[in-house]
């Protein structure tokens, strides 16, 4: 028998020609045919500067680094992206790790291009306190890059999928923290943003490095099975295309596996063998039009009998990632459960690449390619809104992972509009979803016409109807139970907002009884002939405004004696001089003793007056105030023993207070009840508090049942000293109590 030509058995490449090949731009060329002659020229140059300056850096696998950026590209250009969105591919890594500065870029590729890459680059050289907060940062850089351009996070995404496809390169203490990081973060960006075939690639990925082990087995079992059950599948498409044939419908079949990693997922979720999750196979049935969904199901509810409880119908109401489809569980041959998708050219599109089918399907008639761009664009722009409500980091990634969800309910508004949110959705979250205002002024709710509290969860089909008052605001406790980051991120903005303008307002009134102690009756106001005065002021006090001088005296930043005095001192220049009359009664008692003027206080504060959890002072204690810096006023009962050590270290930061004639509402206080152990006494107390008309908010019992005295210590909720006087004689003359009394000191109670 003859030798074959030398041409038909080349002799192999070296490892050397190799990685020249897989450097080469030759690699990229057969994908680009899309691009114009001049933007395939522009690619040529990324490819090229990319390349030099990339020149002696090897990755972990020992091939050339050029390998990396021209495969994120090559990935780029399966989801047919323009041409500055693959020269930031070829030149993602450029500004991290070959000190080339944007200012370069932008003068060799141009504006664009430059901010994609920025938008890509992790902040190495900035200095951050944990590796978490630097984290968060390049996330949020990221993000909000990928919130201005769409084409940051496709390419980061194209950058993570390759980095995970030879991460067996990586030394294998990285294996975790890279695998998690992408399980974590970025596949559910990608099934956020519908990328559903890169998410489930990074999912396996992930899956295989984190544990190797199962993975194998998992993966040897998948095999043995696919093997078993090879007839079946090839009976079930018979059918399909038999039945189709028939009834002259024009379709696509395509076998489709369960991955790895959610058959490990469902075994674990539901602590499952192997051997009974019975949906590893299923088929996709991809249609010309619409309403051929519809007929193609209808003859696949005929062919096989369907599981009750298995049919969803994505096209009415598409995932909140803008997923389409039909899908149905079905009894195929051998009472084996098959799974069916069904779904137009142009839902597949989306559903496989999500936000790339933009650049991808270019028929601009296409509906579900236009309503998924809608859909990116909707939760892209969030991002932005969420930004301008906080400049924090790590605040902004909490935001960001918590909107990550792999799953909704879908609910209605009273007028029928559909709303999708996360599972686990409140009516809170519902509330903000409608709009700002609605969450803000959220009173109470009807799901389905019954009155349900703010906290309930939502559930797919409730009917939801918010009633709001315009002189309600947020409250904290909802940060405990939201479920949406949009919920979450204007509750806080709402809360810093009443907190500035509480300090804003309690700085005045204290400035102002303070420039009184000056002779002046009232502060200057703020029209033009007291602007200058005002400016002289700021520029000694190094405020930028005076809102802003006022909030630093309320939260205690800005003594208000010194800024009164300042103040007094301008006016004086000007001409205006203090009322002698007023000077002398505001700053000198009977007996000639300077007295400062006394801050009322009444319970309308808010936030920017606090009252001390070691004294619980109430109406009728003689009470001072502490300013401390930063944290706004403090009230202390004169005889506490805290804020007398206060008084010993920063007496200047102390003010006088005292109780407006008619506060507001009630106060907290604790009162400490030794009783007899028995049956009921509990019960007995509760009641003498009651009988007082004193509410209890907190309960702290010893653990002493088997012993013959007991204390119960109470934090209860009065008016003032004259009620607290008359809840401890009700529990006096209770049987079982030994002793009641106030608690005046720190340790006593907590909570």
């Amino acid at each position: 028998m003859s030798q074959p030509p030398a041409s038909q058995n080349p002799k192999p490449l070296s490892p050397a020609e190799v990685n020249a090949a897989s450097a080469s731009f030759a690699r990229l060329t057969s994908k680009l045919d899309y691009l114009s002659t001049e933007d395939l020229s522009q690619v040529r140059l990324a490819y090229r500067f990319a390349d030099e300056a990339h020149l002696g850096q090897l990755r972990n696998s020992g091939e050339p680094y050029i390998t990396h950026p021209i495969a994120v590209a090559a990935q780029c250009a399966e989801w047919k992206l323009d041409a500055q969105a693959l020269m930031a591919a070829l030149l993602h890594d450029a500004l991290e790790d070959c000190a080339i500065s944007k200012t370069d870029l932008i003068e060799r590729f141009g504006s664009p291009v430059a901010e994609l890459v920025d938008g890509l680059t992790k902040l190495e050289k900035l200095q951050f306190n944990t590796r978490e907060e630097n984290q968060a940062e390049s996330f949020r850089k990221m993000l909000l890059a990928m919130a201005r351009d769409v084409r940051v996070i496709l390419i980061k995404l194209a950058d993570r999928s390759h980095n995970m496809r030879t991460l067996s390169d990586a030394p294998r203490n990285k294996w975790h923290r890279i695998a998690s990081e992408t399980l974590d973060v970025y596949a559910p960006i990608a099934h956020r943003l519908g990328l559903n075939q890169t998410y489930r690639e990074l999912q396996d990925l992930s899956f295989r490095y984190l544990h190797p082990w199962r993975y194998a087995v998992l993966s040897k079992a998948i095999t043995k099975a696919r093997s078993r059950r090879r007839d079946l599948i090839h009976k079930v498409q018979a059918d399909l295309e038999e039945t189709f044939n028939h009834y002259g419908m024009s379709v696509h079949i395509a076998g489709r596996e369960k991955t790895l990693y959610s058959i490990y997922k469902k075994m674990d979720d539901k602590n499952l063998s192997f051997a009974q999750v019975t949906d590893i196979y299923g088929f996709r049935v991809i249609v010309p039009h619409l309403i051929d969904c519809y007929t193609a199901l209808g003859l696949l509810h005929q062919l096989y009998k369907p599981v009750p409880g298995k049919f969803k119908d994505h096209i009415a109401i598409s995932k909140i990632n803008g997923y389409q489809s039909l899908h149905t569980t079905l009894v195929g041959p051998s009472s084996i459960n098959v799974e069916f998708q069904l779904r137009t050219q142009a839902m597949h599109l989306v559903a496989e690449t999500g936000v790339a089918a933009h650049w991808l399907y270019k028929d601009s008639g296409q509906d579900e390619v236009t309503h998924r761009d809608r859909m990116g664009s909707k939760w892209l722009q969030s991002l932005l809104d969420i930004q301008d409500e906080t400049r924090d980091a790590a605040e902004f990634w909490d935001h960001v992972k918590v909107d990550l969800f792999p799953d909704a309910v879908y609910v209605f508004t009273p007028k029928s509009r559909i709303m999708a949110m996360p599972r686990g959705a409140t009516v809170v979250d519902f509330a903000y979803a409608i709009h700002s205002n609605v969450g803000d002024h959220a009173v109470s709710a009807l799901v389905n016409n019954e009155q349900v509290p703010l906290r309930t969860e939502v559930k797919n089909g409730d009917v939801i109807e918010i009633t709001t008052d315009a002189n309600s605001n947020p409250n904290p406790v909802w940060l405990g139970f939201v479920r949406t980051a949009r919920a979450r991120s204007k509750i806080r903005q709402n809360l810093r907002t009443m907190a500035q303008a509480d300090s804003q307002h309690l700085g005045e009134k204290m400035l102002t009884q303070a420039i009184r102690a000056e002779g002046i009756e009232n502060l200057p106001d703020s029209s033009d002939p007291n602007d200058v005065t005002w400016d002289k002021l700021l520029r000694f006090s190094g405020n930028k405004s005076r809102a802003e001088l006022l909030t630093d005296i309320g939260l205690g930043k800005r003594i208000a004696s010194i800024v009164a005095k300042r103040l007094a001192k301008l006016l004086a220049d000007r001409g205006e001089k203090p009322d002698v009359l007023l000077l002398t009664r505001e700053r000198f008692s009977a007996s000639d003793a300077v007295a400062q003027p006394a801050v009322q206080i009444d319970g309308s504060e808010n936030t920017s007056v606090r009252y001390a959890q070691c004294c619980r002072p109430i109406p009728g204690d003689t009470i001072v105030g502490y300013l401390g810096r930063g944290e706004g006023l403090t009230i202390h009962t004169q005889t506490c023993q805290v804020a007398q050590k206060l008084q010993y270290k920063d007496s200047e930061r102390f003010i006088n207070v005292e109780w407006a004639d008619e506060p507001v509402r009630a106060f907290e206080t604790g009162v400490i009840v030794t009783v007899n152990n028995g049956k009921g006494v509990l019960a007995k107390v509760a009641g003498a508090l009651a009988s007082a008309e004193a509410d209890i908010t907190h309960i702290d019992m010893a653990d002493e049942s088997d012993q013959g005295a007991m204390d119960l210590k109470f934090v209860i909720s009065i008016r003032d000293v004259q009620q607290l006087e008359a809840v401890l004689r009700n529990l006096r003359r209770t049987p079982a109590v030994l002793r009641a009394q106030r608690i005046t000191n720190a340790n006593s109670l907590t909570g």
